[in-house]
């Protein structure tokens, strides 16, 4: 194929695992930990109010490579791997006559630290993963598998292996004529799960002790002042990285013809809302970063819509120009971008929670709505007939999610209105309507809220 007549763009996932939305700076940190993530949501097209839909590492993954949610594609739970015969946006890219390339966390085979067999890489042909990477890594010692698998140690901070990789991934490709899909899956900023630590680069190790907490951090505790130091130092070095990683196209001439997309899987709530750092609806769990830079993409502003990660494998495959496939569940956000009249959007993202609790959630543009069922186990069952109110929160009021307004009173016209929406967006993902109990309605002293606030 003729490269330059095909005119089809490269297409780049820069993928972060357990990163906040507000670790960067157009989302107001001040600690200068992004400059060229906020240069890419600044010159190219930033979706400033991104959320996951299922906040746990392997379900949120399989939604990005079959852009279906997490309970119609069987993965619920980590540990369930990706049907052999999912058709995933892989797919989509190779019969567009594309080279596909994973390099990092996998978490879609339940293989944990053994090699990934072929038949459940998803699709993608160049190889260089582990299932479990923060199981056959540490920081300084990063282990992969290539398409033999055979391991491969790579030198380096994890983060700059990773990116080397993939730099050296691109040079190659560059002369084959083809496209390339690059999905490129980072393990920072997740912890080291086995001693439960954040490790930075040895050059930012304590540079941000108690520079910055996030206001829910500090109003809740958590183990946030023990951790963000490391954390953050993740965080810089994966804009680094990200920097490296646009120098190298610019070097070889593909900047004009390659789309970046950088995004996380979930974020972290640092032990405030349960017993580790996701898997709950609150928006330290499920808001994330998302920009798009390249072609279709610069100067595409700021899109003020609610997106979901679900909506990523569509954009991507539309914005190369590939036909979606129906029987995934998320909208382009192409039509979003560049001006003229902008299509129907919807006013809420639905999320799905598994492991800590069989839970729901819906979250518009101002309120919270969660649901939970407590006799299911998290683990095994994918959904429940029945559940009950868990959150309510008035995100206008109270955008760090500090005061639970579920049994309000006040709020009881509201919790009708999204118990019904939340109810229509579970059918819309394929699962049966469920029964919803209220909680028992307690005075609150507030006004009741009025009629034009409920669909907010």
């Amino acid at each position: 194929m003729d490269r330059k007549a095909s005119k089809q763009p490269n297409v780049i996932v820069f993928f972060t695992d357990q990163q906040r939305w507000d670790t960067t700076g157009v989302h107001g940190n001040p600690l200068d930990l992004t400059p060229n993530f906020d240069r890419m949501a600044a010159y190219g097209t930033h979706a400033a109010y991104a959320f996951t839909c299922q906040p746990v590492c392997g379900p949120a993954r399989s939604c990005l490579q079959t852009g279906r949610y997490a309970t119609a594609s069987g993965c619920y739970t980590n540990g369930i791997p990706l049907p052999d015969d999912a058709y995933t946006v892989a797919h989509g890219f190779r019969d567009a006559g594309y080279d596909t390339a994973y390099i990092g966390k996998w978490h879609l085979a339940a293989t944990r630290t053994s090699p990934v067999p072929v038949e459940r890489r998803g699709g993608y042909d160049y190889w260089l993963a582990a299932d479990s990477l923060e199981h056959t890594s540490d920081a300084y010692k990063t282990v992969l598998y290539n398409k033999n698998n055979e391991p491969v140690e790579l030198p380096g901070y994890r983060v700059d292996a990773l990116t080397d990789a993939a730099i050296r991934y691109i040079d190659e490709q560059r002369s084959s004529g083809k496209p390339f899909y690059l999905f490129l899956s980072y393990l920072e900023p997740h912890h080291q799960n086995r001693r439960d630590d954040y490790p930075a680069p040895d050059v930012y190790r304590g540079r941000y002790v108690s520079r910055f907490v996030p206001p829910d951090l500090a109003a809740l505790g958590g183990n946030a002042h023990q951790s963000l130091d490391g954390y953050y130092g993740m965080v810089k070095r994966l804009d680094e990285a990200l920097g490296r990683l646009q120098d190298a196209l610019k070097s070889m001439g593909l900047t004009d013809d390659t789309i970046i997309a950088f995004t996380s899987d979930h974020a972290c709530h640092f032990k405030t809302r349960n017993n580790e750092y996701k898997r709950s609806c609150h928006e330290s769990s499920i808001r994330v970063p998302l920009a798009f830079c390249g072609p279709g993409f610069d100067s595409g502003g700021t899109l003020r819509e609610l997106v979901s990660l679900i909506d990523l494998p569509p954009t991507l495959l539309d914005a190369a120009g590939i036909p979606v496939p129906e029987q995934m569940q998320g909208r382009s956000l192409m039509p979003l971008i560049g001006g003229g009249r902008r299509p129907e959007w919807p006013q809420d993202v639905f999320v799905q929670i598994s492991e800590s609790q069989v839970g729901r959630a819906i979250r518009t543009r101002r309120w919270k709505y969660g649901v939970t069922a407590p006799d299911k186990d998290p683990i095994r069952d994918a959904g429940a007939a029945e559940y009950v109110e868990q959150y309510l929160y008035d995100l206008e009021a109270d955008p760090y999610e500090l005061t639970n307004l579920a049994d309000k009173q006040s709020h009881e016209e509201v919790r009708v209105h999204l118990r019904q929406r939340l109810i229509a967006r579970m059918v819309e993902a394929g699962e049966e309507a469920p029964l919803i109990r209220p909680l028992p309605a307690a005075p609150s002293g507030q006004l009741a809220v009025e009629p034009h606030e409920i669909d907010e």
